[in-house]
């Protein structure tokens, strides 16, 4: 869901050999997941799946989209109703560097890996991994596995992840 270029979509379906469908609202993404030959549909996430039925796919996989929705707990029941699992990533707020530039500088900063500036459109919501855990919590969702980054570098689940995670992967069941 919001495949963008269809990069991820590509290197799942050449290195673990999916069947992998996308779905993305820019005109100029489309355009390049059709490029790269990849299955894509134009449309807007944020109206739901309600084209796919129920338990459609073993995988709902949200990268790096998640800022950027309206209604979050809407889109992740849909991923939830029509996958088995839903797996979401998103940069983390909460990375020490991004509270020291904010301390040091008075400046909203962006996370590492999410280098947009705040009045972009559209625009991103800060995300921390705990504001998510909390979420996940508030909403239902069942966290089935977390995997931190910092970086490259896989980081484990510890206490301090919050500060220290770059980039944070969530399965959900």
């Amino acid at each position: 869901m919001g495949c963008g270029d269809g990069e991820l979509l590509r290197q799942l379906i050449d290195t673990h050999h999916i069947t992998g469908r996308g779905v993305e609202l820019s005109e100029t993404g489309v355009l390049a997941c059709v490029q790269k030959g990849l299955s894509v549909r134009q449309g807007n996430i944020q109206e739901g799946l309600k084209d796919y039925p129920a338990q459609s796919f073993n995988s709902v996989i949200l990268s790096q989209t998640l800022p950027y929705l309206d209604n979050p707990t809407f889109i992740i029941q849909e991923m939830l109703r029509v996958g088995e699992r839903a797996i979401i990533s998103f940069s983390n707020w909460g990375h020490w560097r991004c509270r020291l530039a904010f301390l040091l500088t008075g400046y909203t900063q962006s996370p590492p890996g999410l280098d947009v500036p705040w009045y972009t459109v559209p625009r991103p919501r800060p995300i921390t991994v705990r504001d998510f855990s909390k979420f996940c919590q508030q909403n239902g969702f069942k966290i089935n596995q977390q995997i931190y980054f910092q970086g490259d570098k896989s980081i484990p689940a510890r206490r301090d992840k919050n500060l220290r995670a770059t980039v944070a992967i969530f399965e959900l069941k």
